[in-house]
């Protein structure tokens, strides 16, 4: 049996492919960043909370979030919303759109890891001095942009319950080709979300350095965004 030989060039014609269905995988991400801030700012809120009702509520979730792992997540949101809510109103949901399903999983992951990075250490009246004096933004924004970093990785798993983004198309490529090709589009897929992340992390370096201007403030015991990722730390959600 012939052995194929690993083509480098391959890595570079696949990229145009891919990267022809990376809007879809910025789409899902993005979705869930901006949805999923506004719902940890409401755990965040009712953490800090005096009810202790609330404080209670918002520590289970952001504790079931951080114990059941994205994938288990996302299936269960894929196959077991529809029963839901179609026992609870009659409705069917399995003609939508997989994204859909996809930006609800990872809105539901990021609100808790928005939470724990917003609300981590502070007192209700420490918070609202942290706002007030714009510190809040300075000590958090790394942790946002580790969680931002962690989702847009986490979101290549949409491809599992059959939604056509980057990680999608290439193993459809892979597919076309009987299973050969993987390891360059593999590499190829990497090299994009290397990019990414390069991006992401050059962005809110640049946005911690003037926020650091304008208060006057140096977060100095904050985490880099990329440091944490090369070292394998994760801002919140993924670790104990």
């Amino acid at each position: 049996m012939e052995t194929r030989v690993f083509d480098f060039g391959l890595i570079v014609q696949f990229l145009p492919d891919l990267l022809s269905y990376l809007d879809v995988t910025l789409l899902v991400a993005g979705l869930s960043i901006v949805i999923g801030s506004l719902l940890g700012g409401l755990l965040a809120w009712a953490n800090l909370s005096g009810s202790r009702v609330l404080r209670a509520c918002s520590l289970a979730y952001v504790y079931v979030m951080r114990c059941t792992p994205s994938i288990v997540l996302l299936f269960i949101v894929f196959y077991g919303a529809p029963k839901l809510v179609f026992a609870l109103f009659d409705y069917d949901m399995n003609a939508m759109h997989r994204a859909v399903f996809a930006v609800v999983t990872f809105t539901l992951l990021f609100g808790a890891y928005i939470s724990a990075a917003v609300s981590a250490g502070l007192s209700p009246w420490q918070a609202f001095c942290h706002v007030m004096l714009g510190q809040a933004a300075l000590i958090a924004l790394p942790n946002f942009g580790n969680s931002t970093i962690n989702l847009l990785k986490e979101a290549s798993l949409a491809y599992t319950i059959g939604l056509i983004d980057l990680i999608g198309r290439g193993n459809l490529i892979i597919a076309q080709n009987y299973g050969a090709y993987g390891v360059e589009v593999y590499l190829s897929a990497m090299l994009i979300y290397w990019g990414l992340v390069l991006l992401i992390e050059q962005g809110f370096a640049w946005a911690e350095h003037r926020l650091d201007q304008g208060t006057g403030l140096r977060a100095a015991s904050a985490p880099k965004t990329l440091g944490n990722e090369l070292k394998g730390g994760n801002a919140i959600g993924t670790g104990s």
